[in-house]
């Protein structure tokens, strides 16, 4: 089952080129960190501070491409770690079908904080024991 979860930090350094956004669980304690691009970093840190960008933004494309396309995004779910890398589906409606859209957890939040409302993010059950190293 996929729990309900929540962006809490980020945490850019001028000094790394692994950025660190945390999530965590929104009706309970477990949080964990995700290192991710500087470029994913700033444009999650810009949508959450409401900082307005003069053109278009990857992010800012995506989602207009899919709402332009008569798709509506449903929700982020970071749904496997394989050999210390996440992985992410996107879920869109589209014609009553609902389409899973593989993507990097920095893109799938970053899209997340880009659409309003934000999308709600899920973690599968499943990966919070494997980062927890919970059974």
């Amino acid at each position: 089952m996929p729990v309900p979860m929540a962006l809490s930090r980020i945490i850019i350094s001028e000094t790394s080129d692994n950025q660190v956004i945390y999530l965590k669980e929104i009706d309970g304690e477990r949080t964990f960190p995700i290192l991710i691009g500087i470029f994913e970093a700033t444009s999650i840190d810009r949508r959450v501070k409401g900082y307005p960008s003069p053109r278009p933004l990857t992010h800012d494309l995506v989602v207009s491409a899919v709402e332009h396309l008569g798709g509506e995004f449903q929700d982020v779910i970071i749904s496997e770690l394989k050999e210390h890398t996440y992985y992410a589906k996107l879920r869109v409606r589209h014609d009553g079908e609902l389409i899973e859209i593989d993507a990097r957890p920095s893109d799938a939040i970053a899209v997340a904080v880009t659409c309003q409302p934000h999308l709600p993010i899920y973690v599968n059950e499943e990966v919070l024991n494997d980062v927890l190293g919970e059974s």
